[in-house]
């Protein structure tokens, strides 16, 4: 039997991964966090199997999150969830240590079969993000293929979240963060990305399927 954490800021999202979950994939116990703060907690009071952590908490990045608890326990399986293109964010996940990846939009089975693969200590990742893995990694890191890639995983969050439309306030609210850091943020992205204004961010963006309008 598994067990294991759901870690996602929607009740209704938690609620429904873990009814698959429960049903399809034989699991003993099962966790839920909303908050960065609550996966903290959990994973330092309980023993879990795997842990399938949204990439965008309210509190944290999902990545630097990755990171966090691969530092104080390196051999506990991560699956990252995201609404973002299998073929950007896979990349950064496997390099902050995630053992696998799967999009919001995939189906159940490809859930249940995630978390069966990384609780017997293998990787799992969809066949579009397979794809980009060999890719990047093919080409070195891949920071001379697209503008996006020479950004920190914070900024391609906000880039991201930028270029659905919302404004910095209603990121910096989202991220946890002031209103200063992610301008901030956003100098720095427009400066690597040699681009001049926030209509341009969007713009290209929405042209690359980073993310979806609000």
């Amino acid at each position: 039997m598994i067990r294991v954490l759901v870690a996602d800021d929607h009740p209704v999202v938690r609620s429904g991964l873990k009814a698959i979950l429960a049903r399809q994939c034989g699991v003993a116990t099962l966790g839920e966090a909303g908050t960065g703060a609550e996966v903290r907690r959990l994973v330092a009071q309980k023993p879990w199997d795997v842990v399938v952590l949204d990439v965008s908490l309210p509190d944290c990045s999902g990545l630097e999150m990755v990171k966090e608890i691969k530092r104080e326990r390196p051999k506990l399986p991560i699956l990252i969830l995201s609404v973002h293109p299998d073929e950007e964010f896979a990349v950064r996940a496997l390099r902050a240590g995630a053992d696998g990846y799967i999009s919001k939009t995939a189906a159940p089975a490809e859930l249940v079969r995630a978390v069966q693969r990384l609780a017997q200590g293998r990787r799992y990742m969809s066949p579009a993000a397979a794809e980009e893995l060999i890719a990047a990694f093919g080409n070195g890191n891949g920071s001379d293929l697209v503008p996006h890639a020479r950004l920190s995983d914070r900024e391609y969050q906000v880039l991201c979240l930028l270029g659905s439309g919302k404004s910095v306030g209603r990121i910096a609210e989202e991220l946890a963060r002031s209103v200063k850091t992610i301008s901030t943020y956003r100098a720095r992205i427009l400066v690597k990305m040699e681009m001049r204004s926030t209509a341009q961010l969007v713009h290209y963006v929405l042209q690359q399927r980073l993310a979806e309008p609000a």
